[in-house]
């Protein structure tokens, strides 16, 4: 539900697990505010701003009221995912301040580590403590909580979605790349549905897992395909072939616009036919949910997360030679997700 906040609100209840606890904004965001509310006095903008504070403040308390005994896992929420909040209580100061907020510090130190190399930075995540967490995520085992279980059914959903869009589709020797594989929850689909499937990851540990779960599906039954498919460790601008339909899902949120033109630039070159890509979209409310996630870090280190305009992902794709043939969106508590199905010009 859309509803209208006063932007020069100083002070916001939340309710915290039956306890109530009283956030004031300091002084400087209050005048900020005030200022903004001024300066901008238009209904459609007094109205998106309202939105997305009311948005923010209803997942705090969302995240908030999770079971303690769960607090630390809740502190690391990455939709492909890529937004975190956690402890007992949650502090929230208004949407404006979150947005311009700048955790720069912790950028800083997290990318000191690999020399500011944004693709190694992601690698060490994920052949580490994200590979535990996110295989976890991303398998079947109830050892989850509920925003792990949240990411894991949005994520799926996305899946599902790009199957449905092929469920008409004759698949078998259809060449598919799937880049940024993760550990193969569309991959092994594709492959035993019949197409020819090259998939890579930049992670060693989380393709091995993809290989992995595919023996494992035709150890207990499934149809192996004419052509098993392969599983290499590679980052996503090192895939290389010509091939007839080429996916990547929940990648480009670890990487920033300039990086993302140029794999989008670099995944239309791989596909003669079909480009199936997601994105976590820029929107207002994204934007502030992020925010609390950074001001809020978990107790183990995650990549950065980015979000995208999607006029700016469409114009890289026509540069590349494609259209958007159809969109959809996923949108679940903890993941959000837009899907865009691209066919060549």
């Amino acid at each position: 539900t859309r509803t209208t906040h006063q932007t020069t609100m100083s002070t916001m209840n939340v309710h915290i697990a039956g306890a109530r606890a009283r956030v004031t904004a300091p002084k400087a965001s209050r005048k900020a505010m005030i200022t903004r509310a001024t300066v901008d006095k238009t209904p459609s903008s007094a109205t998106r701003a309202g939105a997305a504070v009311s948005t923010a403040t209803t997942a705090i308390a969302t995240l908030a009221s999770a079971h303690a005994a769960h607090a630390n896992e809740v502190a690391e929420v990455a939709a492909g995912a890529g937004f975190a909040i956690g402890g007992a209580v949650v502090l929230a100061g208004a949407g404006a301040a979150l947005v311009l907020t700048d955790p720069s510090k912790r950028r800083e130190t997290m990318m000191s580590e690999t020399g500011g190399d944004e693709a190694a930075s992601v690698r060490n995540y994920f052949d580490t403590t994200g590979f535990e967490r996110w295989n976890k995520i991303y398998g079947e085992t109830e050892d989850v909580n509920k925003v792990q279980l949240d990411i894991r059914n949005g994520h799926q959903q996305t899946v599902d979605k790009v199957l449905n869009w092929l469920k008409n589709d004759d698949l078998n020797g259809v060449t598919v790349c799937d880049a940024g594989c993760g550990t193969g929850s569309l991959a092994i689909p594709l492959a035993l549905k019949g197409a020819s499937v090259s998939a890579s990851d930049i992670s060693s540990a989380m393709v091995g897992e993809a290989e992995r779960r595919f023996n494992d599906q035709v150890a207990a039954g499934a149809k192996a395909p004419a052509q098993a498919p392969k599983f290499d460790a590679m980052g996503l601008e090192e895939c290389t072939g010509q091939y007839d339909m080429v996916t990547c899902i929940d990648v480009m949120i670890h990487y920033p616009k300039d990086r993302v033109d140029g794999m989008i630039s670099h995944l239309a070159s791989l596909s003669s036919k079909k480009l199936i890509i997601s994105f976590a979209p820029k929107t207002v409310s994204y934007l502030i949910l992020k925010r609390i996630g950074e001001l809020f870090p978990g107790p183990s280190k995650a990549t950065r997360a980015y979000l995208h305009d999607e006029g700016d992902v469409e114009a890289a794709l026509a540069a590349a030679g494609f259209r958007v043939k159809r969109r959809q969106m996923t949108a679940t508590s903890f993941y959000f997700s837009r899907l865009l199905e691209c066919e060549r010009v």
